[in-house]
């Protein structure tokens, strides 16, 4: 390590900010070439999405994203990318045991599992994967919300708050509430996995709450992973990632160097945007 790098590092131990952390980037594609550069570019890996049992019903008139992601589309990405590879199987029921094995037979390194409402759907799907690949949850419902002490004490891969699936099962209008009024700070202060919420775009875009805020936010919380999604996509377009990769990671990798008071202003702004935007759901979701 430089001798510069060194001194930051110090300098933000004193004033009492957290050590500098890697908030890993996961790209939600299954677009060959765009996930194995974005993750050549920096990136951790890709997700590929299977969900969509009872989403459309539970999702009408939202305008949210819902991907039609096949077993060889993940079989696909395997062989696209050594990066890191998740799959997102769909809520827990009768079909999860064939859901598990075909993942892991096509070489998902992690399952996350949505809408998780009980301990009971994580022990017996982490007894389907029986110790062949990783399992992540997503907390996305007050159930899980409520119960997040005892999720957290199961060997999970990682615990994700799904900020729009919870906006949903609160019946609320406003995205980023929990990040604002309490829950996620609460859940965050259980969970000893790696912990991931929100989702991110390049610095600078983002609506209705700008993403350098949103950033600031995901720092504050000790996030260790996050999704780039539909936003991120749609901002990347016409853009080399190789550069562009490098340009996010940079941007929150001088958001842990913020002495307390950066921190707590940028806190106060982000407050004030989301109170300002009223927290509307946007039409490119990045959760």
């Amino acid at each position: 390590m430089h001798t510069t790098a060194r001194a930051d590092l110090g300098a933000a131990r004193e004033l009492g900010v957290p050590k500098l952390t890697t908030v890993d980037l996961y790209l939600f594609t299954v677009d060959a070439a765009l996930g194995r550069d974005v993750v050549a570019a920096g990136a951790t890996g890709v997700v590929v999405d299977w969900e969509r049992r009872g989403k459309h019903r539970r999702q009408a008139g939202e305008g949210t994203q819902i991907n039609g992601d096949t077993v060889d589309d993940l079989a696909r990405m395997r062989a696209a990318t050594d990066g890191r590879l998740l799959c997102r199987v769909n809520g827990y029921g009768p079909w999860t045991a064939t859901e598990v094995d075909d993942a892991v037979a096509r070489g998902a390194d992690e399952l996350l599992l949505p809408m998780v409402r009980t301990p009971e759907e994580v022990d017996r799907t982490l007894d389907l994967v029986a110790g062949r690949c990783g399992l992540g949850i997503l907390v996305e419902t007050q159930d899980a919300v409520d119960r997040v002490p005892e999720l957290a004490r199961r060997p999970l891969s990682r615990l994700y708050v799904g900020l729009n699936d919870l906006r949903i099962d609160r019946r609320s209008h406003e995205l980023f509430r929990p990040l604002v009024d309490g829950t996620v700070d609460a859940v965050r202060a259980h969970v000893r996995q790696p912990f991931g919420v929100g989702g991110l775009t390049l610095p600078g875009r983002g609506f209705p709450v700008p993403g350098d805020l949103l950033a600031a936010e995901l720092v504050r919380l000790g996030t260790d992973f996050t999704f780039l999604r539909r936003s991120f996509t749609a901002d990347l377009a016409g853009r080399d990632p190789f550069r562009e990769v490098p340009r996010l990671r940079a941007a929150l990798a001088d958001l842990t160097l913020a002495d307390p008071l950066a921190v707590a202003h940028r806190r106060a702004d982000f407050v004030a945007a989301v109170e300002s935007a009223g927290s509307p759901v946007p039409v490119a979701l990045p959760a």
